[in-house]
């Protein structure tokens, strides 16, 4: 993996939108849509999202987005790795060019919520081993036990 490549990139990318779109369509399998808050490749061109995609050369392994959601505030955003690129630390490139953006935009926190379904139990411990703690509901969010909610200051 010492070829991986992780830059900004975009949700109109083809191959991104592609991931972003199986992305998509698994959240919305794993979870009633009142439950499910994955966005979709065209709400993330509206939200303005800062979107980074990991790559082997030419093959997308991975991508991740940071929006801001308040001053000084930011949310993690479709976070997804490739199936075939599991287990070889995409997650944790990706998620670290991300904190390091959103301290480039001067984020003192970041934000996320994700699905407390054994499913996701691998991006708890991957958020969870790069300082996120577990919060109450921020934003527009409200409790509901099929999701988890986490934060860290930058």
């Amino acid at each position: 993996m010492d070829t991986l490549n992780v830059t900004l990139d975009t949700p109109s990318n083809p191959q991104v939108r592609a991931l972003l779109l199986h992305h998509f369509e698994l959240m919305r399998a794993s979870s009633p849509e009142e439950s499910c808050h994955v966005m979709e490749p065209d709400t993330l061109i509206e939200n303005d999202v800062s979107l980074f995609a990991a790559r082997d050369g030419e093959a997308l392994l991975g991508v991740g987005a940071l929006a801001v959601i308040a001053p000084g505030h930011g949310e993690l955003k479709s976070m997804h790795t490739a199936q075939e690129a599991r287990g070889r630390g995409v997650g944790r490139v990706v998620l670290a060019a991300l904190l390091e953006h959103a301290a480039a935009l001067n984020l003192t926190q970041v934000s996320l919520e994700t699905g407390s379904a054994t499913l996701f139990a691998p991006a708890r411990a991957l958020y969870v081993a790069h300082g996120f703690e577990f919060c109450a509901p921020f934003g527009g969010y409200v409790e509901d036990p099929l999701s988890v909610f986490m934060t860290r200051k930058i």
